[in-house]
């Protein structure tokens, strides 16, 4: 499935949803999602904090309580979702274990459209539901972001925290997500300085990934912020006067113009998480119509595979299907590069429609495939303990591929000019494979 929400109709009753992520752990996601939530809550508004760390890094951790149940309880039949509630000062909820929702797709479909339904019910009753979507950006992450209608990612001046986030915008892109992320600057030790941080990344993004960032704005590091993650109280809870306080209602105020700026929600987060099952069990259906009972044959199941593979991604075209299906069948081919597995990348490349391809597109496969000889056969003087410039632009995934018989390929790659045409290319590839008695 696409981590892409889907285009229903707007239900008027749904809250604004924003999930807060980062490209890794310790860049602040979950004291900001915090802060941010108790600030809204403060000015007035019903917030609900869905918790997606566990552990000390929770939410419900970092206040200094252990939750006795949480969301996984309830998928599991435990108790009801209104039991998991917890209620922090000026009436926010925290919902704990939200990281379950990405194991829902793991559990029988009826018991987690019922689970889900309640949840979704439960959101309408609130203005903003946040979601903190923990450490771990895997693909049941990349869910967790496209389940809110805002992405809100949460970078440092640290280099490091940028090259993880501009990863994460990556790789949402290549998974079909095409909103617009805003961006919080968190531990700046100003705000002109926090903004250059945000011009660095928005710069990388645009040259690279051909997308823009918004700013929604900064958390400058003080004295107060180092001490609240010390005391467990959050600074939203100081006076209005406090500087760090102050901080996040210009935070919260700026969210809003944003938020009213986006086009109207259609789904809440449960009514992603809803779609999303909806349309695995309806693949199900659908193979189980066209093929029964999976045969017992090597032969015939790869067959009823391939067949499977071309419905998919044929009429169907989804982004993130594409992608996964082509990252694991090259995995599978480049695990050991023989003369065999050479051959079937040539004749996959012959069987291209070259001639529908746009000029821009054949030249850069073509771009790809000269350094595809580069990472086969990396120079020896190169060494790999200078660290690149931030950041990094997106490198075809060819590193890993071990020597062998593909020397012919490498050859055939090389000998061509810069300016040679995709017909020549694959001709002078065709005339390197080996030859079958």
């Amino acid at each position: 499935m696409a981590v892409e929400p889907d285009t229903h109709k707007q239900n008027p009753h749904q809250p604004h949803t924003v999930a807060i992520a980062g490209g890794g752990g310790g860049v602040g996601k979950s004291s900001i999602a915090l802060n941010l939530g108790l600030t809204l809550a403060r000015q007035g508004k019903r917030v609900l904090l869905l918790d997606g760390d566990t552990g000390p890094a929770s939410l419900v951790g970092r206040l200094g309580r252990e939750p006795e149940k949480d969301l996984e309880g309830v998928f599991e039949g435990q108790y009801d979702l209104e039991e998991v509630l917890l209620t922090t000062d000026y009436d926010l909820q925290i919902l704990p274990g939200a990281g379950a929702l990405c194991r829902c797709l793991e559990a029988q479909s009826a018991s987690a459209l019922h689970v889900l339904e309640a949840m979704a019910a439960l959101e309408r009753t609130f203005d903003y539901v946040i979601v903190d979507t923990g450490s771990d950006m895997d693909l049941a992450g990349l869910h967790m972001v496209a389940s809110a209608a805002l992405a809100c990612l949460v970078v440092t001046p640290d280099p490091e925290s940028l090259k993880r986030t501009f990863s994460l915008i990556r790789r949402l892109n290549r998974r079909g997500y095409r909103r617009t992320p805003s961006v919080v600057v968190n531990m700046a030790p100003g705000a002109s300085l926090a903004q250059s941080v945000f011009q660095r990344l928005d710069s990388a993004v645009g040259r690279h990934l051909g997308n823009s960032l918004h700013y929604l704005g900064a958390v400058c590091r003080d004295e107060t912020l180092r001490q609240s993650a010390v005391t467990g109280v959050p600074v939203a809870t100081l006076p209005v006067s406090d500087p760090s306080c102050r901080q996040f209602h210009i935070l919260a105020d700026m969210l809003g113009v944003r938020l009213s700026r986006l086009p109207a929600e259609k789904t809440g987060v449960a009514g992603y998480w809803q779609t999303v099952i909806r349309r695995r069990q309806k693949a199900v259906r659908q193979n189980r119509d066209e093929y029964g009972d999976l045969p017992r044959s090597d032969e015939a199941r790869l067959s009823v595979a391939i067949d499977e593979l071309e419905a998919v991604l044929g009429p169907i075209r989804d982004p993130m299907l594409r992608y996964e299906a082509f990252n694991r069948l090259f995995a599978l081919l480049g695990s050991k590069l023989d003369a065999d597995a050479v051959e079937f990348i040539q004749t996959g490349l012959a069987a291209m429609p070259w001639e529908t391809l746009p000029a821009g597109d054949r030249n850069h496969l073509a771009a790809h495939l000269r350094h595809l000889a580069d990472q086969v056969v990396a120079p020896a003087a190169e060494s790999s303990d200078r660290e690149p410039a931030f950041p990094e632009p997106p490198q075809p995934l060819f590193d890993r591929i071990s020597l062998s018989e593909q020397e012919r390929l490498v050859r055939a790659l090389r000998e061509q000019p810069a300016d040679i045409s995709i017909d020549r290319l694959l001709r002078a590839l065709a005339s390197q494979t080996p030859s079958r008695s």
